[in-house]
């Protein structure tokens, strides 16, 4: 496993007042469950339907438009104006078996105090199928997806400020859970507090040794507990 950066040993206080955000894929189920690589599949398949090209140069395609734009899916509707809700309903008809039920996630989430919500990149379908097969759907007050954030994706700003004016959250109050170290980065300029979920993904290091991560974890409902416990 990659090792990951030291960060501050103290854990945040979390009480009624607090605010848990939490990233979806990747976070909070493992990212070795390899669900992302389906969607990759779909996403090449889309390009290659969409813009009529072999299968080398989709996936050319596919790679730039997420690196120059954050999501490919932004660089598809930048390029070429392809329907994004078509395009979110076939890159998530995915195989959700791989992800087992979490018990022990959902009895970390309701153990702890606060609003619990899902920030992400993905759509809402998305988001609501992965909760149901964990198990967590009822922990969490609201999803935040990417037609919520006017299909501009994190690290972006616009969506941080999107979703703390559509929620309402204090952003000293927040505390943002993450698996692509740079997506914490702006969160931590607005005043949350940012624990990286890291993992062994190379696309997820990018701004893992900056020091405006708070904390780290591969564990994430050890870390839950250990707030729980004020530990």
């Amino acid at each position: 496993m990659t090792t990951a950066p030291k960060r501050r040993s103290e854990l945040p206080r979390v009480d009624d007042d607090s605010v848990l955000i939490f990233d979806l894929d990747n976070t909070l189920y493992p990212a070795a469950c390899n669900l992302f690589s389906q969607v990759s599949d779909l996403i090449g398949q889309y390009v290659r339907d969409a813009l009529k090209l072999e299968a080398t140069e989709a996936h050319r395609v596919q790679k730039d438009y997420f690196h120059r734009y954050g999501t490919t899916l932004r660089g598809l509707m930048t390029e070429h104006e392809i329907d994004p809700a078509d395009y979110l309903a076939k890159v998530h008809d995915i195989d959700l078996s791989v992800v087992d039920p979490a018990p022990d996630l959902a009895s970390a989430l309701n153990d702890l105090p606060g609003r619990k919500l899902i920030f992400t990149n993905a759509s809402r379908g998305h988001a609501e199928r992965v909760m149901d097969r964990l198990g967590i759907a009822d922990h969490f007050e609201t999803i935040f997806d990417i037609v919520d954030a006017e299909y501009i994706p994190k690290p972006k700003q616009e969506p941080y400020d999107l979703l703390l004016a559509r929620d309402g959250i204090d952003p000293t109050r927040a505390v943002y859970f993450e698996d692509m170290a740079k997506n914490l980065l702006p969160a931590k300029d607005m005043g949350m507090t940012t624990v990286w979920v890291h993992t062994d993904l190379e696309w997820a290091q990018a701004g893992r040794d900056d020091p405006r991560i708070d904390h780290e974890t591969d564990d994430l409902v050890g870390f839950l507990r250990g707030l729980n416990s004020g530990s």
